[in-house]
């Protein structure tokens, strides 16, 4: 499997380290997953379509962001 280097800086790094037992490669890799899914879908929805790259790269980072709010609270409430 390749590799890539992800860079931090030292605040989420401290961030980071104060929880251990998270697996940070993974949750790293479910993030790009699920960008990279987002982006399929906008691609299909928008093939053909008259908006801009600039256009669908701002639609699928506000779906991105809405997802991982909603996964954030999901959590959140399983932890109460």
């Amino acid at each position: 499997m390749p590799s890539i280097t992800v860079n931090v800086d030292d605040d989420l790094k401290d961030q980071m380290e104060r929880h251990p037992e998270i697996n940070w490669s993974e949750v790293t890799r479910q993030a790009i997953q699920e960008k990279i899914e987002a982006l399929e879908v906008m691609d299909e929805l928008t093939s053909g379509s008259e908006l801009t790259e600039s256009d669908v790269a701002d639609i699928a980072d506000k779906s991105t962001r809405a997802r991982a709010s909603a996964s954030k609270r999901s959590r959140s409430s399983l932890n109460e």
